[in-house]
């Protein structure tokens, strides 16, 4: 077990065993943060919402495919890519994926709408840069990172460094407000992506005042040499086994960013709450209420920067309870009060309620999402760091490609409003059927469109019309028939409880092994 610090001068960590390096670092990665999180929590919203004026309008299957190769491309390219980051040194990986990051989000703002190509082609090519320059952006931040960081700072360190993180996510959560006009149109969506090319650039200038970071590789080593030690080195039972674990684990706590969104803005009632916001000073109450067909709501991305705010309220003192704890036995507990959370906040339409389900999430994620890094860069081998925290990526890549295949399946067929909307009104007989199959119906997307000849973007309009109900008791109307939220939710939570089991047999047995038992 190597702990890094036999490669820390005094003169890079500083009387407090942090310096510029570090912080360096931790700048870098705020900007990337925003960037990334003005893009991820809007996301959601563009790809599928039925009635986002300015979005694409994809199906909620399409949005699983495009984020699950996000995820397999953002995570799963740091096996190949941590290796490398510890073979040509880290500043000059940082370098090329900082700009490979502002071409992806340059293209999302520009290829919409070309000719001959769909507009789902061109949004999945522009994430797959995007998740490219990601994929090599993270094991050589880290790598460097675990490379500035003694063992007895470890803990703090990173947790520091999650703290970075999430102050990046909580600005990018309300950065839409002020780039997306209301109702969002095409012009303000691109804004938005531009914004985000904008604020990678800043890492171009930071990286000249960055030094670089020995790797303690070999940087001579050949790159077909590098490939087959990134590949030997994984197949290790114990580790295998760890991520198996851990994929469980994300596959569970990534639907309350990608798929939290949807389901937010479809059927959770935070009039109340956007009431008491009201009272605030007028440009403050702008930014954190809008006006929907239910009435005043607090934006979805607002209610899940609440995430990102715990965490940076309580991510640093929580390093500092659990700097001497084993660090399985700190996942463990975090796994624990993320399921709680996802159960809280998924099985109700209260913005109270599901603020409780998100702070109990995040405590959970703040116990557990610094740790499985700090895990791996103590049980990694020396010069393997940059390696190791490529690996650490690969349960994060599985986890939400099955996950997001998952909820683009369930939330499609049992979750999304517009869909039950359509449903009902078969079911109930209140619009006149057609034949699928016929020659004006190709205009519509799917089956169910097909057969009514309504479009999803238009199905809550057509239910409230058919009905004589406005929008909120329509809502209330379709989520008391189908009952959503025990579809979506329960077999994500039922997948957190089998992750924290085995992890809890994982640290038992952890404990005889002295190279694991961290």
């Amino acid at each position: 077990m190597t702990t890094g610090a036999d490669t820390v001068s005094p003169a890079a960590t500083g009387a407090r065993g942090f310096g510029r390096t570090f912080w360096t670092l931790n700048t870098i990665e705020m900007w990337e943060r925003l960037a990334y999180y003005n893009l991820r929590v809007m996301a959601p919203i563009y790809i599928m919402q039925a009635d986002d004026p300015g979005g694409l309008h994809l199906s909620s299957a399409d949005k699983g495919t495009i984020y699950a190769w996000w995820a397999a491309f953002q995570s799963l390219l740091p096996i190949v890519t941590g290796g490398f980051a510890d073979r040509f040194g880290y500043k000059r990986t940082l370098g090329f994926s900082v700009i490979t990051m502002m071409v992806g989000y340059l293209m999302m703002a520009f290829f919409r709408d070309t000719p001959g190509v769909d507009n789902f082609t061109t949004f999945f090519v522009s994430i797959m840069v995007l998740a490219t320059g990601t994929a090599f952006f993270k094991p050589s931040i880290q790598g460097s990172l675990a490379h500035s960081l003694p063992k007895e700072k470890s803990s703090v360190g990173w947790g520091i460094f999650y703290w970075v993180v999430n102050v990046g996510a909580f600005v990018g959560h309300f950065l839409p407000g002020a780039l997306l006009l209301t109702p969002h149109t095409v012009e303000s969506w691109r804004n938005l992506f531009l914004a985000s090319a904008a604020f990678s650039s800043l890492n171009i200038g930071l990286l000249f005042f960055l030094t670089d970071t020995p790797t303690g590789a070999d940087q001579t080593e050949p790159i077909l040499t590098t490939l087959k030690r990134t590949f030997t080195n994984i197949w290790e039972i114990r580790l295998l086994a760890w991520m198996l674990i851990m994929s469980g684990f994300w596959l569970m706590m990534y639907q309350l960013w990608d798929l939290q969104p949807n389901f937010i803005a479809d059927w959770v009632d935070s009039s109340g709450m956007a009431a008491t916001l009201a009272t605030l000073p007028a440009p403050l109450a702008g930014m954190l209420t809008e006006q929907t067909p239910r009435g005043p709501m607090v934006p979805q991305q607002v209610m899940l920067s609440l995430n990102a705010l715990f965490i940076i309220m309580g991510v640093i003192p929580m390093s500092w309870v659990t700097r001497h704890m084993r660090t399985l036995e700190a996942m463990l507990i975090g796994m624990m009060m993320a399921t709680a959370g996802v159960l809280v906040a998924g099985l109700t339409q209260s913005a109270w309620i599901l603020v409780a389900g998100i702070l109990c999430f995040s405590i959970g994620e703040m116990t557990t999402g610094p740790k499985k890094s700090e895990y791996l860069g103590l049980i990694a081998p020396p010069g393997k760091k940059g390696l190791y925290l490529g690996y650490v990526n690969i349960p994060v890549g599985v986890g939400v490609y099955l996950g997001s295949k998952i909820a683009g399946y369930v939330y499609g067929e049992f979750g999304e409003k517009a869909v039950l909307a359509l449903k009902f009104m078969k079911e109930k007989a209140l619009v006149p059927m057609f034949d699928p199959t016929a020659p004006e119906a190709a205009a519509f997307k799917s089956v169910l469109e097909r057969t009514l000849h309504i479009a999803r973007s238009d199905a809550l309009k057509t239910l409230m019309e058919v009905t004589g109900k406005d929008a909120t008791a329509a809502t209330q109307m379709l989520w008391d028939t189908y009952q959503p939220q025990y579809a979506v939710w329960l077999p994500f939570a039922a997948v957190g409880v089998v992750s924290a089991t085995g992890l809890w047999i994982f640290g038992r047995m952890a404990k005889k092994w002295s190279d694991m038992n961290a």
